[in-house]
């Protein structure tokens, strides 16, 4: 054994150390924005919309009890959705790269 030799290291398809494997080096890129933008929204505007209006959904004639549940249901929907589509196209990315 030398000096240079500190164990075995496995190194798939010769990926370097040095490299960004699984980043892509440009940080969060565009799917990490969307997907950030719609947590803000759903942890600040949405829960803030039914703290200030609750009512807000009885003007288009949905009762006050079910629009404290539709409120909160779309922003749950609308982060699941993003999720999904930001991991299927980034495991997209990663298999033609």
């Amino acid at each position: 054994m030398s000096a240079d030799d500190e164990g075995y290291v496995h190194r798939p398809d010769g990926v370097d150390a040095e490299s960004d494997a699984g980043t892509g080096g440009d940080g969060f890129g565009f799917r990490g924005w969307v997907l950030i933008a719609v947590l803000v929204v759903c942890l600040l505007v949405v829960p803030g919309i039914i703290y200030v209006r609750p009512g807000i959904l009885s003007a288009v004639g949905i009762p006050y009890i079910a629009s404290l549940l539709v409120l909160p249901l779309l922003p749950a929907a609308a982060l699941g959705l993003t999720a999904v589509w930001a991991m299927t196209a980034a495991g997209r990315t990663d298999d033609e790269g």
